[in-house]
């Protein structure tokens, strides 16, 4: 059974291309978010395989919605997204509880063998 995905990223352009990536892969994308508070709830609601999470969002940042995903008990495998590749976010968010970081721009095939692998930890 291929894995669920949510796709929580501001730019529609960064989602298409991650929906891209991630279906041509095998990946069933149940949904998509464009900021923090639709991609709390539909994180909670879907409860996907995989997120993948933008750091910075219209209305909060990615570091938040990580640390009410992992407070509200969501098993979801998080991969975060970001053109901000500070060491001191990265770890952040991987102390938050986040499979992996990548930064932008990447290619599909990088975003893919990194979903790959966090779904494989």
């Amino acid at each position: 059974m291929s894995k669920s995905v949510l796709i929580i990223d501001d730019s529609l352009y960064m989602r298409t291309l991650i929906n891209n990536a991630l279906t041509e892969e095998g990946y069933n994308v149940v949904g998509m978010a464009g900021d923090g508070e639709t991609a709390i709830e539909m994180a909670l609601e879907l409860e996907p395989d995989v997120i993948t999470l933008d750091n910075v969002l219209p209305d909060m940042i990615g570091l938040d919605i990580l640390k009410v995903l992992k407070e509200e008990g969501i098993n979801s495998t998080i991969v975060m997204i970001s053109a901000v590749g500070q060491q001191s976010v990265v770890d952040e968010g991987m102390a938050l509880g986040a499979a992996d970081y990548i930064v932008k721009p990447f290619t599909p095939e990088g975003l893919v063998e990194k979903v790959n692998k966090a779904c494989n930890k």
